[in-house]
């Protein structure tokens, strides 16, 4: 008798366990629960923590409302101007209404896998090249609203974001991009030098300028020139030629009304200090020229220019004689031929 009664007692005690477990669930901070009893969904969800149900007719699922990251395989497509590729990318998205992440969708992390592939596929023949490489929020924008907009309503899953992780292009578009950014880059290069030695020639000629002004700082540079070749260890030394010799010969030589142009052109070196060599070079007088006497070259002395010869005047009786040999001349010299005087 006493031992059937500890049977009683031990049966008692295991139906008791499996009840009480079969009653409390454990429901996680980032998990929402369901309660099914006789299959149908009762109203609201249970949050988390210890939660009691029916031993018999419920039966509660988890739903996790994490955020999920989910990779995009990678579409190939081809772009609005015609160029092949193959994109991929990942999709950040969490469920935000159990009951309809349950109910109206069997498996929803399938389902949301080829809602972007097929989205992903979509896009590429929309957007163009340029914009896949180098516009790449817009496109995920653009994604994300294709891909956020049949889910979050029925589905009850919210697309937080969309990003796109790599673009794979074909080899001869690759080669065609790196010859294209060299020639660009190539450009740069020869306008930047080009520049460089535009804004160069301008010191240079307001240097001249200077230099021209004062003898001594042209003498002064060409003996540094000098020692800067002789530095080398060179065995041919260069002198150059004296700047009196060359000056000397410039007096000589006719001058030219270049004078206002060589003027004006400085105004196009667009620098202070040219600027300020304007002004001073304008605000001080020509030097008058120390031209020496050529009177004792003889090439370039004035020639010796004879006086004319001017005939004495007749008198009166021998003026009318003469004019009037003079007019019987003239009528010998234009009467026709055979004609007498």
């Amino acid at each position: 008798m006493v031992e059937a009664l500890i049977a009683i007692i031990v049966v008692l005690v295991v139906l008791g366990a499996i009840t009480t477990g079969r009653m409390l669930r454990v429901v996680q901070q980032y998990e929402q629960a369901i309660i099914f009893r006789f299959g149908r969904v009762l109203p609201g969800t249970r949050g988390p923590g210890l939660t009691v149900i029916r031993p018999f007719g419920d039966r509660i699922q988890k739903v996790n409302m994490q955020i999920v990251a989910m990779a995009v395989p990678a579409q190939e497509g081809i772009t609005m101007d015609n160029v092949s590729v193959r994109v991929d990318a990942v999709v950040y998205f969490r469920v935000v209404d159990p009951i309809k992440a349950t109910i109206n969708v069997q498996n929803y992390l399938f389902a949301i896998s080829q809602q972007a592939q097929t989205s992903l596929r979509s896009i590429i023949g929309q957007t163009e090249l340029q914009q896949l490489l180098a516009d790449r929020d817009t496109v995920n924008r653009e994604l994300r609203r294709i891909i956020d907009e049949p889910t979050e309503g029925p589905w009850g899953i919210r697309v937080e974001r969309v990003e796109i992780k790599d673009v794979s292009l074909p080899e001869g578009m690759k080669r065609s991009m790196a010859r294209q950014a060299e020639a660009e880059r190539e450009r740069r290069a020869r306008i930047i030098t080009a520049d460089g030695e535009y804004q160069a020639s301008k010191r240079l000629a307001a240097a001249a300028n200077v230099m021209a002004r004062d003898p001594a700082a042209l003498q002064l540079r060409l003996l540094q020139t000098v020692v800067e070749v002789a530095a080398e260890r060179n065995s041919t030394l260069v002198m150059p030629v004296p700047v009196e010799l060359l000056r000397f010969f410039d007096k000589f030589a006719p001058s030219g009304g270049d004078g206002g142009s060589n003027a004006g052109s400085l105004a196009d070196y667009g620098a202070d200090e040219v600027a300020e060599a304007e002004a001073e070079i304008a605000g001080k007088a020509t030097p008058e020229l120390d031209i020496p006497d050529v009177a004792g070259i003889p090439e370039l002395a004035a020639p010796q220019v004879e006086p004319a010869m001017v005939p004495e005047e007749p008198p009166d009786g021998a003026a009318a004689d003469g004019a009037t040999d003079q007019h019987s001349a003239a009528g010998g010299v234009g009467a026709e031929p055979g004609s007498t005087a």
